[in-house]
């Protein structure tokens, strides 16, 4: 211990470029620090103790990095909230996290009020997010950032103590909850260190030149996680605000971007793109491209190995931890692999009866990381729920091969049961989404009389090609031989835009929910 941690980092080189806004603004670690620093004093001023929490409604970009710098050096639990909830939603955040300190951006101010007044948090802890660090402007009964701030010093604060982020997880049944780990009382730098020994899986390589691009937001555990460890391994981070298949190129080009976090969403925009645009940007500075949050299907991932070259990583984990990892070379080896287990973490794979499944057999995937352990904040019940042992689950299938290879089926609320055969949705989409007139699709279960469920296929077509049944017709041919006829979609439907979060993740209730509804209404 003792060579890495931004705060060790800026000290001894308080001029490297740090952060770059949305707008190209460029941060030092100098200013980044000087900035956390303040925040410290100002929020200890305010009764903040180690063990409490503070929440950001911010865009990405150094509004949040400042919260959460300031946190996790001073034994804080930093909530980054999600800004597409809403008033009510995010008070139940504010609430159930007992925020200390609530910190919005002008951008979000509507539904941030909503949700402050919803918590009945106390005015005096309410803050707008700007402007010493964006130019934020008023947030209707917030006070100032500024006000936090002003005098005081921006000098190292004693009693320094590792903090925590606790993000929520949206779930599939109920509320969130939070996913809180104890904190261990360590040097923030030396706890940051070992942050970064994830990234260590990967191969990545502390200090510079390397610049890390965030493409997702902030609110999302991994994206807070690969950018944060990379931050604190001395690399740039360069904030996006919203995604764009080209300025994604273009930024890469630009800042000489040697890593990212990426979702396969992202591949297939990018991999839509006309040649010409492709073939317009230098990429080959990338040496880490790393993906998860979904099943990335076979042929996609093959086109950005062939496109940018073996620097396409996957891993598969939770908020609540992991994990696997595939590097390029295991992944051609063993095409749509999620990976083997992390040199920290073990896999079990079990049956309804929490029985140990053999090879080859899809089962409820159970992981433990050494170490590590974590609680549902304020939900006993729940984190119980989700244990086998000292092992735990976020409900989805898989199975491992006999040299320990991880291949994802789907959720388990996801899975389909049709005339009493278990079908795994994600294998249906992973064949449809390669069709070039789609742009996304969504497969699922909804009533049949006869077979309990049958298939139903909802498709974004991709730009200019028409909906309707000629399409319908055209991608269910193009099925022929290569899945099985009991899964094929019995109809499809078609949507404009398809409901996903912006880490890629697919709000499959949003669609499925309507057709379960119907058929309540009418028992």
């Amino acid at each position: 211990m003792g060579s890495l941690g931004f705060w060790r980092l800026a000290e001894k080189d308080p001029d490297w470029v740090a952060a770059v806004d949305p707008d190209g603004t460029e941060y030092t670690a100098g200013e980044l620090l000087a900035r956390c620093n303040r925040l410290v004093h100002g929020l200890r001023d305010l009764g903040l103790q180690p063990g409490h929490g503070i929440c950001g409604l911010v865009p990405n970009g150094v509004d949040g990095l400042v919260l959460y710098l300031a946190a996790l050096q001073a034994g804080w639990y930093y909530t980054p909230v999600n800004w597409h909830l809403t008033g009510p939603e995010i008070g139940y955040i504010l609430a159930d996290s007992e925020a200390m300190a609530f910190f919005v951006h002008e951008r979000h101010a509507a539904e941030g009020v909503r949700g402050a007044e919803e918590a009945g948090l106390d005015p005096r802890r309410r803050f707008s997010a700007g402007p010493e660090t964006s130019g934020g402007g008023e947030v209707p009964g917030f006070r100032h950032f500024d006000e936090l701030v002003a005098g005081r010093p921006d000098t190292r604060p004693d009693r320094r103590t590792n903090g925590a982020t606790m993000h929520y997880t949206s779930g599939t049944t109920g509320r969130p909850k939070g996913v809180r780990r104890a904190l261990g009382g360590m040097d923030p730098d030396d706890a940051a260190e070992l942050m970064t020994f994830l990234l260590t899986f990967f191969g990545f390589t502390p200090g510079r030149p390397n610049a890390h691009l965030v493409t997702s937001p902030n609110y999302h555990t991994a994206v807070t996680q690969f950018g944060g460890s990379a931050l604190h391994m001395g690399h740039t981070l360069v904030y996006m605000d919203k995604w764009d298949a080209e300025d994604t190129l273009r930024l890469i080009e630009r800042h000489g971007i040697t890593n990212t976090h990426m979702v396969p969403t992202h591949f297939k925009r990018l991999l839509s793109l006309p040649a010409d645009v492709r073939k317009r940007y230098d990429v080959s500075s990338m040496r880490w491209a790393i993906h998860a949050a979904a099943p990335c299907p076979v042929p996609i991932k093959q086109a950005m190995l062939d496109w940018w070259g073996d620097c396409v990583w996957e891993y598969y984990a939770a908020t609540e931890g992991g994990g696997t990892i595939a590097s390029p070379q295991d992944w051609r080896a063993h095409p749509g692999t999620v990976g083997k287990a992390w040199p920290i973490s073990e896999l079990l794979i079990v049956d309804d009866h929490g029985r140990e499944v053999p090879t080859g057999t899809p089962g409820t995937i159970y992981m433990k990381m050494a170490g590590v352990v974590f609680e549902y904040k304020g939900d006993p019940e729940k984190t119980k729920a989700g244990r086998l042992e000292d092992h735990f689950t976020v409900g989805d299938v898989g199975y491992l091969t006999e040299d320990g290879f991880l291949f994802l089926s789907d959720r388990k609320a996801d899975m389909i049961i049709s005339g009493g055969t278990n079908i795994y949705p994600a294998e249906i989409e992973n064949e449809i989404v390669v069709h070039p007139k789609v742009a996304d699709v969504a497969v699922f279960g909804i009533p049949d009389d006869e077979w309990g469920e049958q298939i139903k296929a909802v498709v974004e077509p991709a730009e200019g090609v028409p909906p309707g049944p000629e399409l319908a017709a055209e991608l269910l041919a193009s099925l022929d031989g290569r899945l099985a006829r009991m899964k094929w979609p019995r109809s499809f439907d078609f949507i404009e835009h398809m409901p996903r979060e912006p880490n890629g993740k697919l709000l499959k209730r949003k669609l499925r929910d309507p057709y379960w509804k119907d058929r309540d209404a009418a028992i």
